[in-house]
């Protein structure tokens, strides 16, 4: 991740009562030196009646919207001033909001985007909501996705790595991690710690397991001194004691909500990778599974060279003829 110099938080309602994620871009925004722009995606459908419309244009209803919200996100960012922090607001008619965030980050040629992640627990585990789900997918910037409302306070942050590249992860995305969890830990004066998960796999001879106890018990010491290895390879910039490198023997899936849950994690940072021929990004190996089970913030990052598929045109104000203008 660049350092952060822009940051773009996306708002789904300027009037709520808490806005957690405010409340953490300008902590990272007064601690990098960074802008803040609070952005509002309007997604509304109207349902024009075109009878009712002779005398209102759909221009003058987007207008009046965007006013609205405009105004709103203004009071926000006059208390953020109060603070030194340089604050920005926009409020755009398009949809699907999550490509709405995107257009506005990359126009805006933001560092980060700051989103609250939807409230309540997910239909079924390693499901995201749409609106998260595709942020982390579409975004080309990292996504801080805050679960959290508490404020960080010297933040234990765990960087999620993967030095063994499994899943065909591009060998720099574990060091664009660091670099993030580096920063932000600096930045706000944590602790940073790292995880790495591994597996050891069964070994096949014939049509069945090795059923052999020395011989599997040699298989997994090879596997993990091997892991051990390339962890503490992957560590070797980083400046950070023993204890805080976490190597774990199971999923990864598995084991950062618990390694998370155990430090006390306010922050995780993990990558996100792209399927062989795919722009998309592909979360469900880690990021989509290990959501439900953090109960902290998550920052994810992509591979360097990522393109979005998302257009840099807006769509504009959505709306559909009603019943009443087809009769």
């Amino acid at each position: 991740m660049r350092n952060i110099r822009r940051i773009l938080v996306a708002i789904k309602d300027p009037r709520a009562k808490s806005l957690p994620a405010v409340l953490k871009a300008a902590q990272l925004a007064r601690a990098c030196g960074a802008d803040i722009e609070l952005f509002h995606g309007i997604a509304a459908t109207v349902y024009a009646d075109i009878f009712s419309l002779q005398n209102v244009s759909l221009a003058g209803i987007e207008r009046d919207m965007r006013a609205q919200q405009l105004r709103a996100l203004e009071m926000i960012a006059v208390r953020l001033r109060k603070h030194g922090i340089n604050v920005t607001v926009s409020a755009e008619a398009d949809f699907p909001v999550y490509e709405a965030i995107v257009r506005r980050a990359i126009l805006i040629k933001a560092d980060l985007i700051v989103a609250e992640c939807h409230a309540g627990r997910r239909v079924a585990p390693s499901l995201l909501r749409l609106t998260d789900w595709e942020l982390l997918q579409l975004s080309p910037l990292p996504v801080l996705l805050v679960k959290d409302r508490r404020p960080y306070r010297h933040p234990v942050v765990l960087a999620a790595i993967d030095p063994t590249h499994a899943f065909s992860k591009p060998t720099g995305l574990d060091r664009q991690i660091l670099q993030s969890s580096t920063e932000i830990q600096r930045a706000l004066r944590g602790t940073l710690h790292a995880v790495h998960a591994y597996i050891t796999l069964p070994l096949y001879v014939g049509n069945g397991f090795v059923d052999n106890f020395g011989v599997a018990a040699e298989i997994e010491k090879t596997a993990a001194t091997r892991a051990k290895k390339q962890f503490e390879h992957a560590l070797k910039s980083v400046h950070m004691p023993a204890k805080r490198r976490h190597l774990m023997e199971r999923t990864a899936e598995l084991a950062i909500p618990a390694v998370a849950k155990k430090i006390g994690s306010a922050l995780v940072v993990m990558g996100a990778i792209s399927r062989s021929g795919l722009k998309r990004v592909f979360i469900g190996n880690t990021a989509e599974r290990v959501l439900d089970d953090l109960l902290c913030d998550v920052l994810v990052v992509k591979p360097k060279g990522f393109k979005t598929s998302v257009k840099s045109e807006a769509r504009g104000l959505r709306w559909v003829a009603s019943s009443a203008s087809m009769m």
